[in-house]
Formats: structure tokens, sequence, C-alpha cells
């Protein structure tokens, strides 16, 4: 191998291995002299590899850890095993690295070579995910856009489904993807209506970079994610309990955690509840489970859920 760059990537590659490469191996495999490979090994060093050298009858290196990650050479199934990999985690969020999962993908993707990007998307249309629920379906590759559009401070051209099913186009500056559990959201400058939205990502189809840079806006929030965690608080409906249980207080506790609210003691054996949540099916349950009596004073929502609620039950017991 003659080409002094080409030899130097194909040595990088082989250092990647976590091995030990004798100097002699790697002048036989590249076809080279032993010399020429400690002087592309002080290259590679120049360019800040960390390559060690280790003692021995024979010699050998290995890249170390350095302070700073350097450009990893990957062949064809191991390019294809990260993309896969990257585009299952950002499918099913794992807490802490779902943004970087995408950011990570959209690298990856932008250097695929044409026919590794039709293994990877021939195996994502193959597999199937066991998750069950209400997980939103959501395609990789639209996040990978809307990650790209927000590095690359690029207008991006999209249609959205509303809440009560209505479709429009958008015409937006995304700023940041956050993920919230299952679901992903954007939070983007909304240039039709000319103020910050939020965007739920499974809501979005068809995005696509329009090519235009604008100038980077000035966010709502440094903080993106405290500032779309804020605004779906705030959009959606809050009840107040307050409700008398027959269950020591320290049990209460106990039971309910940091989902206790305030707990007031009554006697030995009952208390008070106050507290708040979003939806009333929470509320009923995190009760019934408590396995005590208890009495429902707030709100009226609650107690007519529970009635209802109690009815599905005693006609299921008749039906047994």
């Amino acid at each position: 191998m003659s080409d002094t760059s080409a030899r130097l990537l194909q040595l990088l590659s082989m250092l990647q291995t976590p091995r030990d490469w004798p100097g002699s191996e790697l002048a036989e495999r590249l076809g080279v002299s032993p010399r020429t490979i400690r002087r592309d090994i002080d290259r590679l060093r120049e360019l800040g590899y960390p390559v060690q050298g280790t003692m021995g009858p024979v010699g050998g290196y290995r890249l170390a850890a350095g302070k700073a990650m350097p450009p990893l050479l990957l062949d064809d199934d191991e390019a294809v095993a990260i993309a896969v990999g990257l585009r299952t985690a950002a499918s099913h969020p794992v807490e802490g690295i779902e943004e970087a999962s995408v950011r990570a993908l959209a690298k990856l993707e932008q250097v695929l070579p044409s026919r590794l990007r039709h293994r990877v998307g021939a195996l994502g249309a193959a597999t199937v995910s066991m998750l069950t629920g209400s997980e939103p379906n959501l395609d990789p590759q639209d996040l990978v856009v809307l990650a790209g559009a927000a590095a690359n401070r690029e207008r991006l051209r999209f249609s959205y489904r509303a809440g009560d099913g209505t479709p429009t186009r958008r015409l937006a500056e995304p700023y940041r993807l956050v993920a919230a559990g299952r679901r992903w959201y954007l939070l983007a400058y909304d240039n039709d209506r000319d103020d910050w939205r939020i965007f739920r990502a499974d809501r979005i189809s068809e995005p696509r970079a329009t090519g235009v840079r604008v100038p980077p806006r000035v966010p709502p929030e440094q903080d993106a994610a405290a500032f779309i965690t804020s605004k779906l608080y705030s959009l959606a409906p809050t009840y107040e309990v307050v409700a008398t249980l027959g269950l020591p207080a320290e049990q209460v506790r106990q039971r309910l955690g940091a989902a206790a609210g305030e707990v007031e003691v009554i006697d030995q054996h009952s208390c008070r509840l106050r507290g708040s949540a979003d939806t009333l099916e929470w509320l009923a349950s995190r009760l019934l489970m408590l396995g005590c009596e208890f009495d429902v004073h707030e709100p009226p929502e609650l107690v007519e859920y529970l009635r209802a609620l109690g009815g599905r039950a005693t006609r299921a017991a008749g039906d047994v």
C-alpha cells in the first residue's frame, strides 16, 4: 500500500480493534517495512491519536482512550449495526440518551453510502417491536430530519396534524428536540404564526429541509426541556383532591411515596389527603390501591368517576 493517506486510514482502522498489534504484523499486513510503520505511528500521534507502544520481544501498539473522541473508522457491518441501534434508541427513548441518539444518527446517516442506507432501511422495515401500549408510531428518519434542521439552523416544511385531527402545512425554524417518556416534542419558531410553538413529533409528517439557513433566534427559555414541560403541564387539566382516609398518615405516606401530597393526621387511625393530579383515572386508582375506606370531598368530578367505576365493578361481580 504505497499511498500514505490510504495506509494511515487502514492502520488506524486496525488499531481501533481492542488488541495489541506487533509492529511486524502491521508491517506484513500493510506490505511495508517496520520502519515505515514506526513513522506512520508517529504521524497518527501528531494528529492527536493516542497510540501506545508496548514492550516485548517484538513490540506492539494499541489505540488508547484519549482526552477527545477521535474519528472512528467503521466497516460496513459495524456502521449498519450502529445505525440500527441508534434508530431503536430514537424510536423507544432510553432516559438520558434520547436526544444524543438522534444527533448521532443524523451524523451517521449523513455519511453512510447509499448501499448501507438501503441495508439500514431494510432492517428497520423488517423489524417489529414487542413493546405494547400507547406509544406513538414515530419514524426515526423524521427525527433525523428534524435534528439536522435544528443543528443547521435551517427552515423546515412539514405537515402537521392537530389534536382534533385538522391537517395543516407548517414552515418553521426548529430549535430543539425533547424526549418526554415515549414521546418526542419539537420546539420551533413558527414562521406563519410569528411565534414559538411546540409540535408533537408523531404528528409531524413529510418533513423537508428547505435549504434556507437562518440566524439563531432567542428561545423563550434556554432550557428547552423545562420550557416544554411547563407548557404541557399548564395545558393539562388539574384536579385538586381532598379525601379522608381510614388509614394512619404514616402508612399513607409509605404507600403513596412522592405522590402523597399533603397528609394531615386526624387521629391514630385516619388522616386527610390533599393533592393534585391531571387525570381522574390516576386519582381513583391511587385511592383504591390504598386498600382502605375513604371519603372524597373534592373534586366532584372524582366522586362521579368513582360512582361510575363502582357501578361497572358491581355489574362485573354480579355476572360472575
